[in-house]
């Protein structure tokens, strides 16, 4: 393999039932800016797969994609491992894209790994944040063990440069209407997968709106003592219009669902306004939620690392603060 004759950063747009995943846009984005980084001849290129897609390309260009590449088949109609990772690593094998960016959803990070093995390169899992250093090197960071260290990676002989990346962390550009560039259509062969089989699709139900889509979050962490407590929780969550959240602890005790945590485990998150109660602040949470608008924490111990990314804290015990702050917006609210 020689490194010199790749070229170019690719994105998945994954998509399903015809809708593209927000996080291809901010991978869009996000490749125009590592494209700058890197001397400006990369081109950037979404690989659009499925059956009866080719009309989602101009959604894409509308995003930053220079070039589309649309491979078209019934037997990726609908998503499945084996096909999918067939197609994708054919196409790298052809083009020879330098970075291949994937988002860290179900389908990306089923499909990543497969299509590294066959590449026989290198893939960074759930990356926060891409960069290119100095040297010119492409780094991914990622939390490990546990969420209490970030790593930096870099894969410096093996081509493409795999990573898939958690959604949220990055902004999308602002849509250009109108925008065009490059199809390029690929005549596929896929066969089925025997193995495998869509028996039926159903549309997740959430308890109230996804936390990914709330403009206000309130959020409970370790430190939270009682059942009741977290119910005040909820109680402050409706009276200023927003969702309750939580940090891994509360889900792994049972109290909150799976859909509730923010965190590189969870959900990413970006709302307008959230406010952290007994979170301390692990890398782990702090990736999903850093870059919200507004963030307010309220925790005991001083110097907790939740109030490196807070805009206001208050260095005290949330059972005392919480009820507090409660019955003031019910009292303003009767005023």
């Amino acid at each position: 393999m020689v490194k010199e004759d790749y070229k170019g950063i690719w994105v998945f747009a994954e998509q399903e039932q015809g809708i593209l995943s927000p996080t291809v846009f901010e991978l869009l984005a996000k490749s125009h800016d590592l494209k700058a980084k890197l001397g400006g001849s990369d081109e950037v290129t979404a690989v659009l797969l499925g059956s009866d897609v080719r009309g989602l390309a101009g959604r894409l260009f509308e995003y930053g994609a220079e070039n589309v590449i649309i491979a078209e088949h019934a037997n990726l109609a609908e998503y499945s491992t084996r096909p999918y990772a067939n197609v994708l690593a054919g196409l790298a094998e052809k083009y020879k894209p330098s970075i291949f960016l994937l988002p860290a959803s179900p389908t990306g990070r089923d499909v990543a790994p497969r299509v590294m093995c066959k590449l026989l390169t290198g893939l960074t899992a759930d990356a926060i944040d891409l960069d290119v250093d100095e040297d010119g090197t492409f780094v991914q960071t990622t939390p490990n063990f546990g969420g209490n260290i970030l790593s930096h990676i870099a894969i410096p002989e093996r081509r493409p440069q795999m990573v898939t990346v958690h959604p949220k962390v990055f902004s999308p550009l602002a849509p250009v209407s109108g925008a065009t560039g490059r199809i390029i259509t690929e005549t596929v062969e896929v066969e089925a997968d025997s193995a495998y089989q869509v028996l039926e699709s159903t549309p997740r139900v959430f308890a109230g709106k996804p936390i990914a889509e709330s403009d206000v979050l309130v959020a409970g962490g370790r430190g939270i003592k009682t059942e009741e407590d977290l119910a005040m929780l909820g109680e402050l969550a409706e009276l200023i219009g927003g969702q309750v959240a939580c940090a891994r602890p509360l889900v792994d005790c049972g109290w909150l669902p799976h859909e509730k945590q923010i965190g590189q485990s969870g959900t990413t998150v970006k709302p307008k306004f959230v406010i952290n109660f007994a979170i301390s602040g692990s890398v782990q949470y702090l990736s999903g939620m850093q870059d919200s608008k507004c963030i307010v924490s309220v925790n005991h111990t001083k110097g907790a690392p939740i109030y490196d990314v807070s805009h206001y804290g208050a260095v005290e015990d949330y059972a005392k603060l919480l009820p507090a702050i409660i019955d003031e917006i019910k009292a303003r609210k009767q005023a």
